[in-house]
């Protein structure tokens, strides 16, 4: 029986959902958090070990002799060296497509909020507001209709598909940019260059992977190249823009309302200046959350361990 570390089960397992399939399988133990510091002693003569945002360096790799396979609780893996793994041939392994509804739901989420501030209202009428006023309505935001407004979703893969087909639900006009163009993404949306989504969207959501060409694509450039009072949504990845340039488009206007689910380093600095910005929704990384996709997850990642107990290691990304 392997032995098996789990370094940071917390957030993908606050209490609400069970390890016992994991227990099954091995001598398991599960941390909520592992501090860099007690990373190697935590994994000590583990075969193998699961994290979600721990860092597993070349370094750490090199110095865990017993290490046969490496588990990440997330579709990014940027937090393993995979390179170093396959010098080893520990096979590292990813969880795709978990969370694909989840996160279309949440950036959606973002977006109404944005048109409706349905929580501002509400607390508006729990603090009296609605009890003081002559007439039988008030609002105290602009409120917004979609239908008939165009979104540019900036990657085109599962997430920003699902996104996309809530989008045309709601009436409005979809164009989208991705590295690749299939048949599936052409039945929801118009493929176009990015300076063209950029120049006719109203809304702009992000869906595209982190990689040397996508970091900072969203900067003080490519924003003036937007149309006046676009809506930003991004529960991609924080680095997919540099945020004191959206910052300075929200304060003058150009961009009317910022949705975003993560930011460039998190947990958020004091010093962030989206934190200062107007109309700026911020979340704390909430758009895979959904105990439905926890679910899905850690249930892709005890098959993942199967698998490779059996094997036939599956999603596998530095093979």
């Amino acid at each position: 029986m392997p032995k098996i570390v789990i370094l940071d089960g917390h957030t993908l397992n606050p209490g609400d959902l069970s390890w016992s399939e994991f227990e099954k399988l091995g001598d398991f133990t599960v941390y909520e958090r592992t501090a860099e510091t007690d990373i190697l002693s935590r994994i000590g003569d583990a075969e193998v070990v699961f994290t979600n945002k721990t860092p597993l360096t070349r370094e750490t790799i090199s110095a865990c002799p017993n290490l046969r396979y490496i588990g990440v609780l997330a579709t990014g893996y940027n937090v393993v060296d995979a390179d170093a793994a396959r010098a080893r041939d520990i096979p590292v392994s990813n969880i795709p497509a978990y969370g694909t509804n989840a996160v279309a739901q949440f950036s959606f989420a973002l977006l109404l909020e944005i048109c409706h501030h349905v929580g501002r209202h509400s607390d508006a009428v729990h603090a009296g507001r609605w009890s003081e006023i002559p007439d039988f309505c008030f609002w105290e935001t602009p409120l917004i209709e979609l239908a008939g407004k165009t979104i540019g979703i900036v990657g085109f893969g599962r997430i920003g598909r699902a996104t996309a087909k809530i989008a045309r639900a709601f009436g409005m006009n979809v164009i989208a940019h991705s590295r690749t163009e299939t048949e599936e993404g052409r039945a929801l949306a118009e493929y176009v260059p990015l300076d063209e989504l950029y120049a006719r969207s109203d809304v702009i959501s992000l869906h595209c992977p982190l990689t040397d060409e996508t970091r900072g694509m969203i900067n003080r450039d490519s924003i003036a190249r937007m149309k006046d009072g676009v809506i930003l949504i991004n529960t991609g990845r924080g680095p997919l823009l540099i945020e004191q340039d959206l910052a300075d488009a929200l304060n003058s206007g150009k961009v009317y309302a910022a949705g975003l689910d993560v930011v460039s380093v998190e947990p958020i600095r004091e010093d962030n200046p989206l934190l200062r910005a107007k109309n700026c929704l911020i979340t704390p990384h909430i758009a895979w959350a959904p105990k439905e996709a926890r679910q899905r997850l850690m249930a892709i990642a005890l098959e993942n361990l199967r698998s490779f107990l059996d094997g036939n290691p599956v999603n596998i990304v530095n093979s």
